[in-house]
C-alpha cells in the first residue's frame, strides 16, 4: 500500500529526515513512533506532499508520488488527520465533512454524512454547529470523518489521541479497531504504546530523522527494552 525508503526532507536548509523507511501493507495498521522532534511529523508531511522529499522514495499502491503536490496525493486515496487537527473553524460540522468529500474509486460501501453519523454519533448531534465550538474530542471526530469523507486508501493519524480526555481516547481507539475491520490500511502516529500494541501489525520507531528499527509486534515483544530508549518510555 505505502512503500517509503530513504526518505530525507526537511525545512529551508534546516534538514530533518536523513534515512525513513517504512512500510504499511493493504488492511495493515502500522505506527510511526519516536520522541517529539525525531521526523514523524515530518515524515507524514513529506508522504502528503506537503513538504517536497530531498531524497529517497515514496510509493503508494505502486505509484512514485514523491514530490507530488498534496492535492495529487489525496486524489490517489491518503486520508489525512493532520496534528492538531486543523478542522476549518468557521464551518459547520456538516460542512467540515462535506467540504473534500469524493467518492473517486466508487467503493460499494462509502463513506457518506449517515455513516458517519452512525460512526460518530456525537457529529449528528452537533451537525449545525460551528467546529471551533466542539470538544478537542470532537474535533479529532470531526477531522477523522473528514478524512474519511474522501473514502481514501490509507488512512494517515498524527497524533491520534494527544491531549484528549481518556474517555474519548478509548473512543478513538476503539473506532481505529473498527475500521481496521473493515479492511482499511492505517498509519498511526501517538504516544500510547499500549493501545498501538493491540492494534498495530507493524511498529517503526524513528530516530533523528532515521529509521532505527522496524518489525512486527512478536519482535517489538522482543526488543521492547531497546525500543523503550528510543521512544522515552
Amino acid at each position: 500500500m505505502l512503500e517509503v525508503s530513504g526518505l530525507e526532507a526537511g525545512y529551508g536548509a534546516s534538514r530533518v529526515l536523513f534515512d525513513v523507511s517504512l512500510r504499511v501493507g493493504e488492511g495493515e495498521v502500522a505506527t510511526l513512533l519516536g520522541r517529539n522532534g525525531m521526523g514523524k511529523t515530518t515524515t507524514v508531511r513529506a508522504v502528503m506532499g506537503l513538504n517536497a522529499p530531498r531524497g529517497g522514495t515514496v510509493r503508494f499502491r505502486g505509484q512514485p508520488i514523491a514530490g507530488l503536490p498534496p492535492e495529487r496525493v489525496a486524489a490517489l486515496g491518503i486520508g489525512l488527520v493532520p496534528e492538531g487537527r486543523q478542522v476549518f473553524p468557521t464551518l459547520t460540522v456538516r460542512e467540515n465533512l462535506v467540504a473534500t468529500a469524493a467518492d473517486r474509486f466508487r467503493r460499494a460501501n462509502p463513506w457518506t454524512l449517515p455513516r458517519i453519523y452512525r460512526l460518530f454519533p456525537r457529529l449528528e448531534e452537533r451537525q449545525g454547529q460551528s467546529a471551533r465550538t466542539l470538544s478537542g474530542g470532537e474535533q479529532q471526530m470531526l477531522a477523522i470523518g473528514r478524512a474519511l469523507m474522501t473514502n481514501p486508501w490509507l488512512l494517515v493519524l498524527d497524533e491520534a489521541t494527544e491531549g484528549l480526555a481518556p474517555v474519548i481516547r478509548a473512543e478513538i481507539w476503539a473506532t481505529l479497531g473498527a475500521l481496521k475491520q473493515e479492511g482499511l490500511a492505517i498509519l498511526v502516529i501517538d504516544k500510547n504504546l499500549a493501545a498501538l500494541r493491540a492494534l498495530a501489525d507493524r511498529h517503526h520507531v524513528v530516530e533523528k530523522g532515521v529509521t532505527v528499527w522496524s518489525g512486527s509486534p512478536a519482535d517489538l515483544d522482543r526488543d521492547m527494552d531497546r525500543v523503550r530508549g528510543w521512544i522515552g518510555l
